[in-house]
């Protein structure tokens, strides 16, 4: 059999602890549209400061009804992905969107090289990735930072403590 493709593959072997991330914001209400559209151009700001660690960014669109975009991010390392997660203007953006999401949903997943995944949905009303097959609980106690639901220890506190987002932990 011949073929006219020209298939290409990569040489990821410089890339030992390579984390991808996908990350969503789904318009749940119409004021939803303001919020997305207002972290249109800080995302784009905060990528074009080449964060240290993010060696590619994508957009994504996921839908048109409901209004469904995301991106799709290449890390060095979980380390970068979590420094930079703490760092500002990222650490307000989560703190003050975990305080009111603005008429939107907002997720992620994380796929390590090493081995390991994870994800959360904030006011995601319908089921979509991991959600559509596994169990779905709670983001508390040993389930609330993303370190830890990656399998890969609780070193790194989360970005927004459990305390500081409900009063106290469970």
């Amino acid at each position: 059999m011949t073929t006219s493709v020209h298939r290409r593959t990569v040489d990821l072997s410089g890339f030992p602890d390579l984390v991808v991330i996908y990350l969503g914001m789904r318009v749940n209400r119409l004021t939803g549209l303001k919020t997305l559209f207002g972290f249109g151009p800080r995302i784009s700001d905060s990528v074009a400061a080449r964060p240290d660690g993010l060696l590619s960014h994508e957009t994504v669109f996921y839908s048109f009804v409901p209004m469904h975009v995301g991106m799709r991010q290449y890390w060095r390392d979980m380390a970068s992905l979590l420094a930079w997660t703490r760092s500002e203007p990222h650490r307000m953006w989560w703190k003050n969107f975990l305080a009111d999401s603005g008429g939107t949903g907002f997720w992620h997943e994380t796929y390590l090289r090493q081995g390991g995944m994870e994800a959360i949905y904030d006011d995601v009303p319908r089921p979509i990735g991991f959600m559509r097959f596994a169990p779905v609980v709670d983001a508390r106690g040993a389930m609330f930072g993303a370190r830890h639901r990656s399998g890969h220890g609780t070193i790194a506190e989360p970005v927004v403590s459990e305390t500081e987002l409900y009063g106290r932990e469970e």
